[in-house]
């Protein structure tokens, strides 16, 4: 992966949940890592063959191997005031060199 092309500052965020005063479930974000990515919408053709296969698949953020990002619900990107739902994590060739995340943004 060339670092060039990471030229966005991407913070990957954990799900925690809390209790307030009156018992009710709080949802509380942590971040687990700020990183440079790539975000890159999907346009025409991918987009199609994601929506086939994943759940309102629009955006690849591309990041450098890490093992703990995960595609549960329980994480997500937030980049230039945009905030993405990590639909899945597809590790490229298996090499751990790059990690590519298919998001859907959160409206």
């Amino acid at each position: 992966m060339r670092a060039g092309k990471l030229r966005h500052r991407v913070v990957i965020q954990s799900k925690g949940a809390s209790r307030d005063t009156y018992g009710a479930e709080v949802v509380t974000w942590s971040t687990t890592a700020t990183v440079w990515a790539s975000v890159e919408p999907l346009t025409g053709r991918e987009y199609m063959d994601a929506q086939q296969t994943q759940a309102e698949v629009s955006t690849r953020i591309r990041v450098r191997y890490r093992s703990d990002v995960t595609y549960v619900p329980e994480m997500r990107a937030t980049w230039d005031g945009h905030t993405y739902d990590i639909v899945s994590v597809l590790e490229v060739n298996s090499a751990h060199r790059e990690v590519q995340l298919m998001c859907r943004e959160v409206t």
